[in-house]
């Protein structure tokens, strides 16, 4: 039990303690970290809560999205393996299956004289839990999809192989395909769906995300807009 992977994982970091490739898993956390300074609940002992360190050194701090993606797709391999191939990464980088929320990824960086030191990836992913707090909308685990247990070590151990993986391609310059890949899985790529800008809701289609991490869409007052900007409005 740990307050947070990747409270711990950063602290590791930032002394020079632990290198590329160390990886935290919890079975419960009493703090657990969300994107947006939301915190992350789950069930002690029923999902993987992990974090990863990993050497982000060749990004320019500028353009961190590569590493988004990287591990977005790592995280959806894994998870789409064991479902029916309906499993889609929501920009940036939440992991759903259908319209149901089955994971959350996030990733802090460390920083050091104008430049990326290395990166902790976070990562929460819902693999036994069958019930979940009414304040969660869409939650889904891979056991309701499935309803199979599954080992949440042994999985959690497939998915650093995975991210291992995925790592490498991005270094060798495959970004392009890596994004191209990313797109193909886009949640409701080519549907319309319903955003919140600046408090005002409205209508559009989405139609992809770019190398920059931008969100594209057509049929609103703009075309783009960057992380933080929208909010996304489900009804389900």
């Amino acid at each position: 039990m740990v307050e947070s992977t990747n409270i711990y994982a950063m602290d590791r970091l930032q002394a020079d303690l632990a290198a590329h490739g160390a990886a935290f898993f919890a079975h419960y956390q009493t703090a657990g970290k969300g994107q947006r300074g939301k915190s992350w609940s789950a069930d002690p002992g029923n999902n993987i809560a992990l974090s990863v360190i990993v050497d982000s050194s060749f990004l320019s701090i500028t353009h961190q999205f590569p590493l988004s993606v990287m591990v977005a797709l790592a995280v959806h391999d894994l998870f789409n393996k064991y479902t029916t191939d309906e499993t889609f990464i929501k920009w940036p980088n939440d992991i759903y299956w259908r319209d149901r929320k089955a994971g959350g990824i996030l990733i802090e960086n460390l920083v050091r004289s104008g430049a990326l030191a290395g990166s902790v990836v976070g990562i929460g992913l819902n693999i036994n839990q069958v019930v979940f707090p009414d304040t969660l909308k869409n939650p889904v685990s891979l056991k309701q999809i499935t309803g199979k247990n599954f080992d949440t070590v042994a999985l959690a151990k497939e998915l650093c192989i995975g991210l291992e993986k995925r790592y490498h391609e991005l270094k060798d310059g495959n970004f392009a395909s890596m994004l191209a890949v990313y797109n193909q899985y886009l949640f409701k790529r080519g549907q319309q769906v319903r955003l919140k800008y600046n408090a005002a809701a409205f209508y559009c289609v989405v139609e992809g995300v770019s190398e920059n991490g931008e969100l594209l869409v057509s049929g609103a007052a703009k075309d783009r807009f960057e992380f933080g900007e929208v909010e996304w409005v489900l009804t389900t």
